[in-house]
């Protein structure tokens, strides 16, 4: 998988084999670890849901970037945190946007 920037579209493979497509949102550290935000490109058309992101861990496999999921709960949820709080303080920066 390549590495992606900001609105990148990704696509990832799922349990299947099935190509599924998202938005890069946002890639962060978070205790020293990089982790990666996705949107599923599917969720935009849908306005009247709660907004979805996937939250990955990025690891360096040969040199290329390689997402990975977060399988402890806690870890998510400190990462999900971290998450919103970096979303909340770009959204501050704003301004008047």
């Amino acid at each position: 998988m390549a590495k992606s920037d900001l609105n990148d579209e990704v696509v990832l493979l799922d349990e299947n084999g099935s190509e599924e497509r998202f938005l890069h949102v946002l890639t962060f550290l978070y205790e020293g670890v990089r982790y990666v935000a996705l949107e599923p490109v599917d969720a935009e058309e849908d306005s009247e849901t709660e907004a979805e992101v996937v939250l990955l861990k990025v690891e360096n496999v040969d040199g290329e970037d390689t997402y990975v999921s977060i399988d402890n709960e806690v870890l998510l949820n400190e990462v999900f945190d971290e998450f919103l709080s970096l979303i909340d303080e770009m959204d501050d920066e704003g301004g008047d946007a």
